[in-house]
């Protein structure tokens, strides 16, 4: 962290905030679920359902979300989606000493979490930019998101580690505690929380969910990431689904050995997020964004050199998992700031909500595609399509006003 950020303390609390709500919010993902199977006996159709519960939230609440977050206080609604995370996720260990806690409730519970990470989500990225400098911009998301990558990693072994030495329903506690230090943390800064001057005044919600959805589609730049993004998030679910088989029937790697390989992934995030921040000075963010992208989706074209299983077969997997995770974060905060620098303030949620609908409501369709891919031509040439597909990224980004882009970000539109 730069000497300036260091210094800002309301940015300090803002950090440990979202980044114990980040460890919360990756804990309880994995408790959740566990607490489903060894508490309850769940079977498999329903901890399918628990998941889908878990992951629906973010295309029904999205862009609802966004224009809530551009009307109301930002940081408020970080704070209330901390407290109402913790006071939920209290619901499961008095249920569970009252010999009431059910599979139903777990859902609700579920549910309910899962709006209010959206909540929390939307409002961290557009808080940002009404909390430092434009030419911090960069630098404060290499800090968030390299504590979001922290804890994903961190997050699930912490929660899995507490399964295994308490149970599962004392295990969503801790949860609980991430959520409330982050709510206090976050409530402690100083600086005022001011809403955007022009977000008081319109009204109409769909008018302004379509606000956000024009300048998206109006904007050379902003149009040129969400294409980017939704290529990149529908070929990744695609690609994801056939690695998974690729990795278990044509490598033939053990359970271990393909846990391995993924988690090379954490740390690669971690990596590209702490180089985020120096790519772009260095280099510029044209640059960045279309030859580190380039790069992420080139090195996964390896897996298809490799045969048979084995320490050397696991271990360029690892690293081919590392380069991409590290590329693909840089260009991931890279997009961010540039994204947050040329939208106006009145407008961050929306944008936010917008990027996020549009790529991640595409990735289930990509699952599906990937498999149907992968039963049809086989898991090599459906790896190959959807590595090829994934190209088309940077591919757009390079066509795109964005790759003409220096070592300065943008001015508001």
């Amino acid at each position: 962290m730069s000497p300036t950020l260091w210094a800002d303390r309301d940015f300090v609390r803002f950090w440990i905030g979202q980044t114990a709500s980040q460890l919360g919010a990756q804990a309880s993902q994995l408790t959740l679920p566990l607490l489903a199977v060894t508490a309850l006996g769940a079977g498999a159709v329903q901890l399918g359902a628990l998941r889908a519960v878990q992951q629906v939230p973010v295309l029904l609440f999205s862009l609802l979300v966004g224009v809530l977050v551009d009307r109301w206080r930002a940081r408020t609604v970080m704070v209330l989606a901390d407290l109402g995370r913790a006071g939920v996720l209290a619901l499961i260990p008095i249920a569970y000493l009252l010999d009431s806690l059910g599979i139903p409730l777990l859902y609700v519970v579920s549910f309910v979490v899962g709006v209010l990470t959206v909540c929390f989500d939307v409002a961290y990225q557009a808080s940002l930019p009404r909390l430092v400098a434009r030419d911090q911009l960069t630098q404060g998301n290499s800090l968030l998101e390299g504590s979001r990558s922290a804890a994903q990693i961190s997050g699930p072994a912490l929660g899995g580690g507490i399964v295994s030495l308490l149970s599962a329903p004392i295990a969503v506690i801790v949860s609980t505690f991430c959520f409330v230090l982050s709510a206090f943390s976050i409530q402690r800064i100083q600086r005022p929380d001011l809403v955007p001057a022009q977000a008081e005044t319109e009204t109409g919600l769909l008018r302004q969910i379509r606000a956000g959805l024009r300048l998206v589609a109006g904007d050379v730049s902003l149009r040129a990431v969400a294409i980017a993004s939704c290529i990149y998030q529908f070929s990744f679910a695609a690609l994801m689904t056939i690695y998974l088989l690729l990795l278990t029937r044509s490598l033939d790697l053990s359970g271990a050995e393909v846990g391995l390989v993924l988690a090379a992934l954490g740390p690669g995030t971690l990596a590209g997020s702490l180089l985020s921040s120096w790519l772009p000075r260095r280099f510029g963010y044209g640059r960045v964004v279309v030859w580190a992208a380039a790069t992420a989706e080139g090195v996964l074209f390896g897996v298809l050199g490799l045969e048979g299983s084995g320490l050397i077969t696991v271990g360029i997997l690892m690293v081919i998992n590392f380069l991409f995770g590290a590329f693909s974060q840089s260009v991931d905060i890279a997009t961010l700031a540039i994204r947050q620098a040329i939208t106006p303030p009145p407008l961050q949620g929306r944008v936010a909500a917008t990027m996020n609908f549009l790529g991640l409501g595409l990735m289930p369709l990509g699952s599906l595609l990937g498999g149907a891919l992968a039963a049809h031509l086989g898991v090599r040439p459906a790896y190959l399509l959807a590595a090829l597909a994934m190209c088309l990224s940077p591919l757009s980004l390079w066509l795109s006003p964005l790759a003409r882009m220096g070592k300065s970000l943008p001015a508001i539109r």
